[in-house]
Protein backbone atom coordinates (compact mmCIF):
# COMPACT_ATOMS: atom_id res chain seq x y z
CA UNK A 1 0.00 0.00 0.00
CA UNK A 2 1.31 3.00 -1.19
CA UNK A 3 1.84 5.67 1.42
CA UNK A 4 2.37 9.18 -0.40
CA UNK A 5 -1.17 8.94 -1.13
CA UNK A 6 -1.78 12.13 1.06
CA UNK A 7 -5.00 14.74 1.17
CA UNK A 8 -6.56 15.61 4.17
CA UNK A 9 -8.44 13.41 6.22
CA UNK A 10 -10.28 14.25 9.69
CA UNK A 11 -7.73 15.94 11.25
CA UNK A 12 -8.02 15.29 15.07
CA UNK A 13 -5.44 15.91 17.83
CA UNK A 14 -5.02 15.57 21.33
CA UNK A 15 -3.35 18.51 22.72
CA UNK A 16 -3.41 20.02 26.39
CA UNK A 17 -5.24 22.52 27.69
CA UNK A 18 -3.47 26.31 26.60
CA UNK A 19 -3.69 29.01 28.40
CA UNK A 20 -6.68 31.64 28.09
CA UNK A 21 -8.50 32.32 24.68
CA UNK A 22 -7.44 35.11 22.19
CA UNK A 23 -10.06 36.58 19.42
CA UNK A 24 -10.45 37.84 16.01
CA UNK A 25 -12.16 40.96 15.13
CA UNK A 26 -13.81 43.13 12.62
CA UNK A 27 -12.57 46.53 13.08
CA UNK A 28 -15.55 49.20 14.93
CA UNK A 29 -18.33 49.62 13.31
CA UNK A 30 -18.01 47.30 10.19
CA UNK A 31 -20.29 43.75 10.53
CA UNK A 32 -18.76 41.46 8.42
CA UNK A 33 -16.18 40.35 6.10
CA UNK A 34 -16.06 38.63 3.18
CA UNK A 35 -13.71 37.05 1.41
CA UNK A 36 -13.31 34.23 -1.40
CA UNK A 37 -12.34 30.76 -0.96
CA UNK A 38 -10.70 28.47 -3.35
CA UNK A 39 -12.27 24.94 -3.33
CA UNK A 40 -10.25 22.32 -3.70
CA UNK A 41 -10.32 18.63 -3.84
CA UNK A 42 -13.72 19.75 -1.37
CA UNK A 43 -11.89 21.33 0.42
CA UNK A 44 -12.12 25.40 1.80
CA UNK A 45 -8.79 26.94 0.77
CA UNK A 46 -8.47 30.86 2.57
CA UNK A 47 -5.91 33.48 2.74
CA UNK A 48 -4.04 34.33 6.09
CA UNK A 49 -1.27 36.21 6.82
CA UNK A 50 0.85 35.44 9.79
CA UNK A 51 3.15 37.77 11.10
CA UNK A 52 3.01 39.80 8.05
CA UNK A 53 3.79 36.17 5.67
CA UNK A 54 0.84 35.39 3.34
CA UNK A 55 -0.18 31.77 3.79
CA UNK A 56 -2.97 29.58 2.62
CA UNK A 57 -5.30 27.43 5.29
CA UNK A 58 -7.31 24.93 4.56
CA UNK A 59 -11.01 25.95 6.91
CA UNK A 60 -10.99 23.05 9.30
CA UNK A 61 -13.75 22.58 11.83
CA UNK A 62 -12.33 19.41 13.19
CA UNK A 63 -9.44 21.75 14.30
CA UNK A 64 -8.99 23.48 17.58
CA UNK A 65 -5.82 25.73 17.39
CA UNK A 66 -4.05 26.57 13.97
CA UNK A 67 -1.14 24.33 13.18
CA UNK A 68 1.72 25.14 10.60
CA UNK A 69 3.26 22.20 8.75
CA UNK A 70 4.61 23.04 5.23
CA UNK A 71 6.66 26.57 4.51
CA UNK A 72 9.52 24.83 2.43
CA UNK A 73 7.83 27.51 -0.41
CA UNK A 74 8.65 30.44 1.71
CA UNK A 75 12.10 32.11 2.79
CA UNK A 76 10.87 32.90 6.14
CA UNK A 77 8.39 33.47 8.63
CA UNK A 78 8.16 34.62 12.32
CA UNK A 79 6.66 32.87 14.89
CA UNK A 80 6.52 34.26 18.39
CA UNK A 81 7.37 32.67 21.86
CA UNK A 82 8.28 29.34 20.58
CA UNK A 83 8.19 26.17 22.77
CA UNK A 84 8.34 22.02 22.19
CA UNK A 85 5.65 19.79 22.67
CA UNK A 86 4.63 16.73 21.46
CA UNK A 87 1.31 15.64 19.91
CA UNK A 88 -1.18 12.79 18.59
CA UNK A 89 -3.50 13.12 16.29
CA UNK A 90 -5.76 10.46 13.88
CA UNK A 91 -3.94 8.05 11.90
CA UNK A 92 -1.55 5.04 12.87
CA UNK A 93 1.57 6.53 13.60
CA UNK A 94 3.53 7.37 16.21
CA UNK A 95 3.30 11.04 18.40
CA UNK A 96 4.53 13.77 16.33
CA UNK A 97 7.18 16.54 17.58
CA UNK A 98 6.01 20.19 17.20
CA UNK A 99 6.39 23.87 18.23
CA UNK A 100 3.81 25.66 19.77
CA UNK A 101 3.96 29.65 19.50
CA UNK A 102 1.60 32.51 20.96
CA UNK A 103 0.85 36.14 20.55
CA UNK A 104 1.42 35.87 16.87
CA UNK A 105 -0.95 38.40 14.45
CA UNK A 106 -3.25 36.54 12.04
CA UNK A 107 -5.39 38.87 9.13
CA UNK A 108 -8.16 37.68 7.04
CA UNK A 109 -8.86 40.81 4.77
CA UNK A 110 -10.02 42.98 7.49
CA UNK A 111 -10.51 40.58 10.53
CA UNK A 112 -7.42 40.56 12.72
CA UNK A 113 -6.26 38.74 15.71
CA UNK A 114 -2.97 40.06 17.38
CA UNK A 115 -2.55 37.09 20.30
CA UNK A 116 -3.27 34.37 18.10
CA UNK A 117 -1.64 30.93 19.29
CA UNK A 118 -0.28 28.28 16.86
CA UNK A 119 1.15 24.85 16.25
CA UNK A 120 4.34 24.06 14.12
CA UNK A 121 4.36 20.61 13.04
CA UNK A 122 8.21 19.61 11.85
CA UNK A 123 7.26 16.56 10.42
CA UNK A 124 8.46 16.93 6.79
CA UNK A 125 6.41 14.16 5.35
CA UNK A 126 3.18 16.36 5.99
CA UNK A 127 2.45 18.09 3.52
CA UNK A 128 -0.78 18.00 1.51
CA UNK A 129 0.57 20.58 -1.42
CA UNK A 130 1.55 17.82 -3.78
CA UNK A 131 -2.29 16.13 -3.35
CA UNK A 132 -4.31 19.40 -3.78
CA UNK A 133 -2.17 20.92 -6.89
CA UNK A 134 -1.29 24.03 -4.60
CA UNK A 135 1.00 25.61 -1.52
CA UNK A 136 -1.08 24.34 1.54
CA UNK A 137 0.63 26.05 4.72
CA UNK A 138 -1.61 25.00 7.38
CA UNK A 139 -4.95 24.35 9.27
CA UNK A 140 -7.38 26.78 10.78
CA UNK A 141 -11.16 25.74 12.61
CA UNK A 142 -12.50 26.88 16.40
CA UNK A 143 -11.11 30.32 16.76
CA UNK A 144 -13.05 31.97 13.86
CA UNK A 145 -16.16 29.96 14.29
CA UNK A 146 -16.19 30.64 17.82
CA UNK A 147 -15.65 34.45 17.44
CA UNK A 148 -18.45 34.70 14.33
CA UNK A 149 -21.32 33.74 12.51
CA UNK A 150 -19.69 31.94 9.75
CA UNK A 151 -22.01 32.14 6.31
CA UNK A 152 -20.15 29.83 3.88
CA UNK A 153 -21.35 29.74 0.21
CA UNK A 154 -19.81 26.40 -1.45
CA UNK A 155 -22.22 27.97 -4.56
CA UNK A 156 -20.57 30.83 -5.25
CA UNK A 157 -17.33 30.12 -3.50
CA UNK A 158 -17.30 32.89 -0.53
CA UNK A 159 -17.45 33.32 3.20
CA UNK A 160 -18.89 36.06 5.44
CA UNK A 161 -17.62 36.20 8.74
CA UNK A 162 -20.61 38.34 10.79
CA UNK A 163 -20.25 40.10 13.76
CA UNK A 164 -22.55 37.79 16.12
CA UNK A 165 -24.63 40.04 18.16
CA UNK A 166 -25.03 42.15 15.04
CA UNK A 167 -26.29 39.10 12.85
CA UNK A 168 -30.05 38.99 11.88
CA UNK A 169 -31.40 35.49 10.62
CA UNK A 170 -33.11 36.11 7.31
CA UNK A 171 -37.12 33.85 7.14
CA UNK A 172 -36.36 31.66 4.39
CA UNK A 173 -38.43 28.20 3.74
CA UNK A 174 -35.74 26.69 1.50
CA UNK A 175 -33.51 26.98 4.90
CA UNK A 176 -33.48 24.40 7.89
CA UNK A 177 -31.71 25.06 10.53
CA UNK A 178 -30.56 22.24 12.88
CA UNK A 179 -28.91 22.30 16.77
CA UNK A 180 -25.45 22.34 16.73
CA UNK A 181 -23.92 20.86 19.62
CA UNK A 182 -20.19 22.09 20.31
CA UNK A 183 -18.18 19.65 22.51
CA UNK A 184 -14.78 20.15 22.98
CA UNK A 185 -14.38 22.63 20.46
CA UNK A 186 -15.96 20.59 17.20
CA UNK A 187 -19.21 20.79 16.27
CA UNK A 188 -21.61 17.82 15.74
CA UNK A 189 -25.18 17.30 14.07
CA UNK A 190 -27.34 14.56 14.74
CA UNK A 191 -29.04 12.95 11.95
CA UNK A 192 -29.81 8.93 10.31
CA UNK A 193 -28.22 6.78 8.25
CA UNK A 194 -29.55 4.20 6.07
CA UNK A 195 -27.47 1.17 5.84
CA UNK A 196 -29.75 -0.73 4.38
CA UNK A 197 -33.62 -1.35 3.38
CA UNK A 198 -35.47 1.01 5.04
CA UNK A 199 -33.57 0.47 8.76
CA UNK A 200 -32.62 3.75 9.88
CA UNK A 201 -29.92 4.44 12.45
CA UNK A 202 -29.11 7.37 14.53
CA UNK A 203 -25.92 8.94 14.22
CA UNK A 204 -23.95 12.16 16.01
CA UNK A 205 -21.79 13.20 13.24
CA UNK A 206 -18.44 15.50 13.50
CA UNK A 207 -18.99 18.75 11.06
CA UNK A 208 -15.71 18.26 9.41
CA UNK A 209 -14.72 21.02 6.46
CA UNK A 210 -10.94 19.58 6.64
CA UNK A 211 -11.74 16.56 5.36
CA UNK A 212 -12.27 16.11 1.70
CA UNK A 213 -14.39 12.45 2.08
CA UNK A 214 -18.21 12.29 2.33
CA UNK A 215 -19.18 10.13 5.46
CA UNK A 216 -17.14 8.51 7.78
CA UNK A 217 -18.94 5.98 9.94
CA UNK A 218 -17.29 4.15 13.05
CA UNK A 219 -18.82 0.60 13.55
CA UNK A 220 -20.47 -0.25 15.97
CA UNK A 221 -23.42 -3.14 17.18
CA UNK A 222 -25.94 -1.27 15.61
CA UNK A 223 -23.61 0.29 12.52
CA UNK A 224 -22.17 -2.36 10.59
CA UNK A 225 -20.37 -2.67 7.48
CA UNK A 226 -22.42 -2.94 4.33
CA UNK A 227 -22.05 -6.08 2.27
CA UNK A 228 -20.51 -4.65 -0.63
CA UNK A 229 -17.02 -2.84 0.50
CA UNK A 230 -13.18 -2.63 -0.78
CA UNK A 231 -10.39 -1.81 1.32
CA UNK A 232 -8.39 0.98 0.91
CA UNK A 233 -6.13 4.04 2.04
CA UNK A 234 -8.42 6.79 3.25
CA UNK A 235 -5.77 9.32 3.91
CA UNK A 236 -3.51 10.88 6.44
CA UNK A 237 -4.03 12.80 9.48
CA UNK A 238 -1.73 14.13 11.93
CA UNK A 239 -1.20 10.81 13.88
CA UNK A 240 -0.19 9.12 10.46
CA UNK A 241 -1.94 6.85 8.40
CA UNK A 242 -5.29 5.71 7.93
CA UNK A 243 -7.03 2.71 6.39
CA UNK A 244 -10.11 1.15 6.20
CA UNK A 245 -13.30 -0.05 4.01
CA UNK A 246 -15.09 2.32 1.40
CA UNK A 247 -18.58 1.37 0.65
CA UNK A 248 -21.92 3.56 0.03
CA UNK A 249 -25.12 3.55 2.35
CA UNK A 250 -28.70 3.70 1.10
CA UNK A 251 -29.18 7.04 2.33
CA UNK A 252 -28.07 9.98 4.61
CA UNK A 253 -30.66 11.94 6.09
CA UNK A 254 -29.68 15.75 8.07
CA UNK A 255 -33.45 17.02 9.40
CA UNK A 256 -35.16 16.55 6.15
CA UNK A 257 -32.50 16.61 3.49
CA UNK A 258 -31.69 13.14 2.40
CA UNK A 259 -28.25 12.24 0.52
CA UNK A 260 -29.24 9.04 -1.40
CA UNK A 261 -26.55 6.29 -2.71
CA UNK A 262 -24.07 8.24 -0.59
CA UNK A 263 -20.44 7.39 -0.82
CA UNK A 264 -19.29 6.27 2.77
CA UNK A 265 -15.61 4.74 4.58
CA UNK A 266 -15.41 2.94 7.61
CA UNK A 267 -11.96 4.01 9.34
CA UNK A 268 -9.95 0.76 11.23
CA UNK A 269 -9.79 1.00 15.05
CA UNK A 270 -6.58 1.25 15.35
CA UNK A 271 -6.57 4.80 13.54
CA UNK A 272 -8.62 6.00 16.36
CA UNK A 273 -6.16 4.63 19.52
CA UNK A 274 -4.90 8.31 20.09
CA UNK A 275 -8.22 9.38 20.86
CA UNK A 276 -9.30 8.39 24.37
CA UNK A 277 -12.95 9.68 24.43
CA UNK A 278 -14.92 9.88 21.24
CA UNK A 279 -18.00 10.18 23.94
CA UNK A 280 -21.12 9.28 21.49
CA UNK A 281 -19.84 10.12 18.27
CA UNK A 282 -21.02 7.77 15.16
CA UNK A 283 -18.91 9.50 12.43
CA UNK A 284 -18.19 12.41 10.47
CA UNK A 285 -19.46 14.97 7.62
CA UNK A 286 -16.59 15.96 5.23
CA UNK A 287 -16.51 18.17 2.35
CA UNK A 288 -17.73 16.22 -0.43
CA UNK A 289 -21.15 16.25 1.72
CA UNK A 290 -20.58 19.74 3.24
CA UNK A 291 -20.40 21.38 -0.51
CA UNK A 292 -23.80 20.42 -1.40
CA UNK A 293 -25.18 23.24 0.80
CA UNK A 294 -24.94 26.45 1.53
CA UNK A 295 -24.07 27.13 5.45
CA UNK A 296 -24.17 29.52 8.35
CA UNK A 297 -22.12 27.76 11.34
CA UNK A 298 -23.61 29.92 14.81
CA UNK A 299 -21.46 28.48 17.31
CA UNK A 300 -22.85 30.73 20.46
CA UNK A 301 -26.26 29.84 19.77
CA UNK A 302 -25.50 26.31 19.04
CA UNK A 303 -27.69 25.84 15.91
CA UNK A 304 -26.18 25.37 11.87
CA UNK A 305 -28.39 26.63 8.92
CA UNK A 306 -28.51 24.05 5.83
CA UNK A 307 -29.71 25.39 2.41
CA UNK A 308 -29.13 23.25 -0.70
CA UNK A 309 -27.14 23.97 -3.56
CA UNK A 310 -26.68 23.06 -7.02
CA UNK A 311 -24.47 20.74 -6.18
CA UNK A 312 -27.04 18.85 -4.06
CA UNK A 313 -27.87 16.55 -7.10
CA UNK A 314 -24.31 16.08 -8.34
CA UNK A 315 -23.61 11.95 -8.05
CA UNK A 316 -20.99 11.42 -4.86
CA UNK A 317 -17.85 10.84 -7.02
CA UNK A 318 -16.06 7.62 -6.71
CA UNK A 319 -12.23 6.56 -7.93
CA UNK A 320 -13.11 4.71 -10.90
CA UNK A 321 -10.14 3.99 -12.59
CA UNK A 322 -7.93 3.64 -8.79
CA UNK A 323 -5.53 6.10 -9.52
CA UNK A 324 -4.12 8.78 -7.15
CA UNK A 325 -2.20 11.42 -8.33
CA UNK A 326 0.10 14.41 -7.02
CA UNK A 327 2.65 16.70 -7.93
CA UNK A 328 6.14 15.34 -7.82
CA UNK A 329 8.28 18.70 -8.88
CA UNK A 330 8.80 19.87 -12.45
CA UNK A 331 9.70 18.78 -16.14
CA UNK A 332 10.30 20.33 -19.41
CA UNK A 333 7.74 20.39 -21.96
CA UNK A 334 8.66 21.03 -25.80
CA UNK A 335 6.32 22.96 -27.72
CA UNK A 336 6.43 24.06 -31.22
CA UNK A 337 5.38 27.28 -32.47
CA UNK A 338 4.74 28.21 -36.13
CA UNK A 339 6.33 32.06 -36.71
CA UNK A 340 5.90 33.54 -40.03
CA UNK A 341 8.82 34.04 -41.82
CA UNK A 342 8.45 35.68 -45.21
CA UNK A 343 5.34 36.61 -47.52
CA UNK A 344 4.53 35.56 -50.98
CA UNK A 345 2.41 37.67 -53.26
CA UNK A 346 0.88 37.20 -56.80
CA UNK A 347 1.82 40.35 -57.49
CA UNK A 348 4.87 42.86 -56.70
CA UNK A 349 2.20 46.07 -56.02
CA UNK A 350 -0.63 44.19 -54.16
CA UNK A 351 -1.12 42.36 -51.04
CA UNK A 352 -4.50 40.54 -52.30
CA UNK A 353 -3.45 37.60 -51.88
CA UNK A 354 -1.35 36.23 -49.48
CA UNK A 355 0.86 33.24 -48.90
CA UNK A 356 2.54 32.90 -45.31
CA UNK A 357 5.63 31.18 -44.89
CA UNK A 358 5.95 29.34 -41.71
CA UNK A 359 9.28 29.12 -39.69
CA UNK A 360 8.67 26.15 -36.70
CA UNK A 361 10.62 26.49 -33.67
CA UNK A 362 10.40 24.67 -30.11
CA UNK A 363 10.33 26.53 -27.28
CA UNK A 364 10.88 24.33 -23.53
CA UNK A 365 8.32 25.28 -21.02
CA UNK A 366 8.76 24.64 -17.31
CA UNK A 367 5.31 22.83 -16.04
CA UNK A 368 4.59 20.32 -12.91
CA UNK A 369 5.11 16.97 -13.18
CA UNK A 370 2.21 14.95 -12.35
CA UNK A 371 2.67 11.35 -11.24
CA UNK A 372 1.12 8.35 -10.43
CA UNK A 373 1.06 8.04 -6.20
CA UNK A 374 -1.21 4.90 -5.72
CA UNK A 375 -3.42 2.65 -7.06
CA UNK A 376 -6.20 0.36 -6.22
CA UNK A 377 -5.02 -3.45 -5.83
CA UNK A 378 -8.02 -4.62 -8.11
CA UNK A 379 -8.55 -1.25 -9.86
CA UNK A 380 -8.76 -0.70 -13.55
CA UNK A 381 -5.36 1.01 -13.62
CA UNK A 382 -3.71 -1.42 -11.56
CA UNK A 383 -5.36 -4.52 -14.09
CA UNK A 384 -4.26 -2.42 -17.37
CA UNK A 385 -0.40 -2.21 -16.19
CA UNK A 386 0.15 1.12 -14.36
CA UNK A 387 2.46 1.63 -11.67
CA UNK A 388 2.87 3.76 -8.71
CA UNK A 389 5.43 6.66 -9.57
CA UNK A 390 4.33 6.14 -13.71
CA UNK A 391 4.39 10.05 -14.73
CA UNK A 392 1.30 11.05 -17.06
CA UNK A 393 1.89 12.61 -19.88
CA UNK A 394 -1.72 12.42 -21.83
CA UNK A 395 -4.96 10.93 -21.27
CA UNK A 396 -7.26 10.44 -23.74
CA UNK A 397 -5.06 12.38 -25.86
CA UNK A 398 -4.59 15.06 -24.48
CA UNK A 399 -1.59 16.59 -22.95
CA UNK A 400 -2.30 17.30 -19.37
CA UNK A 401 0.71 20.14 -18.47
CA UNK A 402 -1.93 22.36 -19.25
CA UNK A 403 -4.22 21.45 -16.68
CA UNK A 404 -4.89 21.62 -13.21
CA UNK A 405 -3.84 18.27 -10.90
CA UNK A 406 -7.65 18.05 -10.22
CA UNK A 407 -9.24 18.58 -13.60
CA UNK A 408 -6.39 15.53 -14.26
CA UNK A 409 -8.43 13.71 -12.06
CA UNK A 410 -11.46 13.69 -13.50
CA UNK A 411 -10.36 13.32 -16.63
CA UNK A 412 -9.50 9.76 -15.14
CA UNK A 413 -12.50 9.74 -13.38
CA UNK A 414 -15.51 10.59 -15.80
CA UNK A 415 -18.28 8.03 -15.43
CA UNK A 416 -18.22 3.94 -15.38
CA UNK A 417 -18.10 2.86 -18.68
CA UNK A 418 -16.04 4.77 -20.07
CA UNK A 419 -12.46 4.02 -21.82
CA UNK A 420 -9.65 5.54 -20.80
CA UNK A 421 -6.49 6.24 -22.83
CA UNK A 422 -3.48 7.26 -20.67
CA UNK A 423 0.78 7.83 -21.64
CA UNK A 424 3.12 7.79 -19.32
CA UNK A 425 6.90 7.84 -19.19
CA UNK A 426 8.30 4.96 -17.01
CA UNK A 427 11.58 4.71 -16.86
CA UNK A 428 12.45 7.46 -20.11
CA UNK A 429 10.42 5.34 -21.72
CA UNK A 430 7.20 6.24 -23.24
CA UNK A 431 4.29 3.37 -22.48
CA UNK A 432 0.43 3.74 -23.32
CA UNK A 433 -2.45 2.08 -21.66
CA UNK A 434 -6.13 1.57 -21.86
CA UNK A 435 -8.81 0.27 -19.31
CA UNK A 436 -12.52 0.79 -18.81
CA UNK A 437 -13.89 3.09 -15.56
CA UNK A 438 -15.47 0.44 -13.43
CA UNK A 439 -17.93 0.70 -10.56
CA UNK A 440 -16.14 -1.31 -7.68
CA UNK A 441 -19.70 -1.76 -5.90
CA UNK A 442 -21.26 -3.36 -7.90
CA UNK A 443 -22.36 -6.81 -7.52
CA UNK A 444 -20.83 -9.50 -10.01
CA UNK A 445 -23.47 -11.33 -11.89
Amino acid sequence: MNKGRVFICAILLIIPFWGMAQTFDLPPGKKHEKLKFDLINNLVIVPIEVNGTRLSFVLDTGVSTPILFNLSDKDSIQINEVSEITIRGLGEGDPIQALRSKNNTFKLGSIENKSQRLYVVLDKSLNFSPSLGIPIHGIIGYDLFRDFVVEMNYASQNIKFHEPRSYKYKTNRKHQELPLTIIRKKAYVDGEVFLKDDESVAVRMLLDTGSSDAIWLLENEDIRVPDTFYEDFLGRGLGGDVFGKRTRVKSMKLGTFALNNAKAAFPDKESFNAIKNLGNRNGSLGGEVLKRFNIIFDYRNGKVTLRKNGNFNIPFQYNFSGIDLQHDGVRYVAERLANPSGLVTEKEDTYGNVQILMENTTRLSLVPEIIVSGIRAGSPADEAGLQEGDVILAVNGKSIHSYKLQEVLQMLNQKKGKRIRVLIERYDSDLAFTFVLKDMFEKKP
